[in-house]
């Protein structure tokens, strides 16, 4: 039986998953297993590590994800991540843009699944922590039925230690990355069948996934759920993940302690020559729904973005939300 055990992730999302995203999602839940943005192979070796790689400690646990197809720098990167602390390497078999294509990795990799076991396998003999897969249901005219399962075999004998599939295919011509996000259906059933064929091997399941509601369904029929756009949108979903992975009703969740906490982080971070709208970008969506919410996302999204912005800006923001509603209901 697979010792993996992160029942609940949040998606790794380029351009949003940044280390300032991560240490507030951790404030929301404790549990929620966190990703990195992708990182290439080649700048995790070459590049600079400590903008790239670091993280707060607070974010535990954490993955980073990498992108790349070459077994020896793959094992390399990932040396260099179980050196920073990270809990799991994931290797991204998912990304569909031209950019990640051109490079002949993300879910052009789907095409070559002994080259992704390869992969694992070096990665696996150069870490000690847990190497990961994200991938999609198959690309292009692949017949999900046979590229699913070739692609799980050969990486489950290669040992990699969970496979987080994104129920759709991926278009790697005629569609956007933003259009592979919704216009592929969905196909979760697809992901059921891949985890009833493999029932001691941890099957994630990633996709269009809004509500933890829906998430506890779908944690009936596999080992996993990662959420990905609803998580970083609608943040406030995070506050019931512990309680929902312990079975228990979700307590009142402290808002004004989280805002404190935010702040404090965000004077750190400008006290390193940072700036506010890098931290408050990540928090626009919280609030979402309630009186006041609007004037939090306008607070953060304009005057948290103004030079020499300080972080009591936050506790401007939160001033104009009314708590009272959601307590009401």
């Amino acid at each position: 039986m697979s010792e993996y055990k992160e029942k609940f992730s949040i998606a790794p999302m380029l351009d949003w998953t940044d280390r300032h995203c991560r240490f507030f999602h951790r404030q929301l839940s404790g549990k929620a297993l966190l990703y990195t943005e992708m990182v290439v192979a080649d700048a995790a070796i070459f590049g600079n590590r400590a903008r790239l790689l670091g993280f707060d400690d607070t974010e535990h646990p954490v993955a980073l994800q990498l992108g790349g197809s070459d077994p020896v720098k793959l094992a390399e990167a990932a040396r260099i991540g179980a050196d920073f602390g990270y809990d799991e390497i994931n290797l991204n078999v998912g990304c569909p843009s031209d950019r990640v294509q051109s490079g002949t990795f993300g879910a052009c990799l789907m095409l070559s699944p002994q080259l992704v076991a390869d992969c694992v396998a070096a990665m696996k003999k150069a870490v000690r922590i847990r190497v990961t897969i994200k991938c999609r249901i198959g690309v292009d005219e692949q017949d999900p039925e046979i590229a699913l399962d070739d692609l799980s075999e050969k990486v489950f004998d290669a040992g990699v230690d969970a496979l987080w599939v994104h129920a759709r295919k991926a278009w790697l011509k005629g569609l956007s990355p933003k259009e592979n996000r919704d216009i592929p259906p969905l196909d979760y059933d697809r992901v059921y069948r891949l985890k009833r064929a493999n029932g001691e091997r941890f099957i994630g399941i990633n996709g269009g996934i809004a509500t933890l509601e829906e998430a506890a369904r779908h944690l009936r029929e596999v080992d996993g759920v990662m959420l990905g756009r609803a998580a970083y949108h609608t943040p406030e979903i995070l506050t019931g993940v512990d309680s929902l992975l312990e079975g228990k009703e979700a307590p009142d969740f402290d808002y004004a302690a989280l805002v404190e906490t935010m702040a404090d982080y965000a004077a750190r971070h400008l006290a390193g020559c940072g700036r506010l709208g890098q931290v408050t970008r990540h928090m626009v969506g919280l609030f979402h729904g309630l009186p006041g919410a609007r004037r939090w996302r306008q607070i953060l999204s304009t005057d948290a973005m103004k030079p020499g912005a300080g972080a009591e800006i936050l506790f401007e923001a939160f001033a104009a939300v009314d708590l009272s509603a959601r307590q009401a209901a």
